[in-house]
């Protein structure tokens, strides 16, 4: 189960600007970060660049409410052929891969979560353990063990990308429980919107 979400980031009007990123860790453990607190709960960590995101493909819930945050595309480039590679091997498109590691960890190797997930695509240790992993740190195995997971969720629910997007966040247990559809989660509803809006562009 994948616990870190990047949301809520206004639009940039400038290529690249200096903006302060607030952290904020719910109850459930699940960790966000946004460039616009909504209350005392959300702490400043960081004076980070970041880019204008592109939300022409954006479901008008996401263009209003989830803006894409990117970092630096330093990071992204430099694990680019990793993840190119892990998709090939594993027949996932390498879009979705990239758009499920960005809402995951904005390509953050080091990103651990209150709760546990880590590193590239946010693995807890029980599906680490799942899929092979010995070292969720170690970004080709977090990779290789997130890309191996995502193909069974896609084989799992068949044609149906967005249900295979929520059970990688809320875990496949839940939407079979919820008969085949996104559970009822705000979290993730919002993360299934944003992993197809990346995706889609």
């Amino acid at each position: 189960m994948l616990k870190i979400t990047v949301v809520s980031l206004a639009l940039l009007t400038s290529t690249q600007v200096m903006a302060d990123v607030y952290k904020y860790v719910d109850a459930g453990g699940h960790v966000f970060y946004t460039d616009e607190p909504r209350n005392k709960l959300y702490k400043r960590i960081i004076k980070t660049p970041i880019h204008p995101p592109s939300v022409a493909s954006a479901s008008p819930f996401m263009a209003a409410v989830l803006k894409r945050h990117t970092f630096s595309g330093v990071n992204k480039a430099k694990y680019n052929e990793l993840i190119e590679d892990a998709a090939q091997r594993h027949q996932v498109d390498a879009k979705l891969l990239h758009a499920v590691i960005q809402t995951e960890s904005a390509y953050n190797s080091t990103a651990i979560s209150s709760a546990g997930a880590a590193g590239l695509m946010q693995l807890m240790p029980a599906t680490a353990q799942r899929f092979g992993v010995i070292n969720r740190n170690d970004p080709d195995q977090n990779v290789e063990g997130g890309t191996r997971y995502l193909k069974y969720l896609l084989t799992l629910f068949g044609p149906r990308l967005d249900l295979a997007i929520a059970a990688y966040n809320a875990g496949e247990n839940a939407v079979i429980k919820h008969n085949n559809t996104i559970p009822p989660y705000r979290e993730t509803q919002d993360y299934v919107r944003q992993v197809l809006a990346l995706y889609k562009q």
